[in-house]
Order: structure tokens, then C-alpha cells, then sequence
């Protein structure tokens, strides 16, 4: 399987990095369910994986981050909506 945290990340639309978020999320998220749901010894490669998406999602977040820097069209939406996506990982978190 390749390295998906090398990868680099391409130039894209905040419309396009949302949807890229919601998608990675959404893939952590089920690794993550497999890893604790997999019997002992074998989750390492579930978590790897998980670890490598998330440092995907933290480059796409800080592209999306500079996005919305330099296009302040909805400043309050989005930073709202931002800080309850970043509630509901640290929440996902704690449960697993």
C-alpha cells in the first residue's frame, strides 16, 4: 500500500477540500472502528493507515485554512463550522 502521507496535496477549491475532509474523516474514522474491533496483534496496520490519513487531513485543513485567509467571504460560518468539526474529532478521539 503506498505511503498516502507523502503524497503531495494539490491545488484545490474550498468546495473541493471540504469535500475532502468530510471524505477523509470519514475513512479515519472506519479504520479506526476496525482497529478496535480486530483482534489483538493486528490492528497496527488499521492505525498506521489511520495516522497516515490524518496527516493528509491536517495538510488539506491548513490549504483550506489558507483558502479562507485570502477569500474572507464568510469568516463566521466557516469558523464556526470549523471549530465544531475540530469538537467532533477530539470527541471521536476520546470514544476510541
Amino acid at each position: 500500500m503506498p505511503n498516502s502521507a507523502a503524497a503531495p496535496v494539490p491545488h484545490l477549491s474550498a468546495a473541493d477540500l471540504r469535500r475532502a475532509l468530510d471524505e477523509l474523516d470519514a475513512k479515519i474514522h472506519t479504520l479506526r472502528q476496525r482497529a478496535h474491533a480486530t483482534a489483538a496483534g493486528s490492528p497496527a496496520t488499521y492505525l498506521a493507515h489511520a495516522d497516515a490519513l490524518e496527516a493528509k487531513r491536517a495538510r488539506l485543513a491548513a490549504q483550506l485554512t489558507e483558502h479562507d485567509a485570502a477569500n474572507p467571504a464568510e469568516p463566521g460560518a466557516w469558523a464556526s463550522i470549523w471549530r465544531g468539526i475540530e469538537a467532533l474529532r477530539e470527541d471521536l478521539r476520546n470514544i476510541l
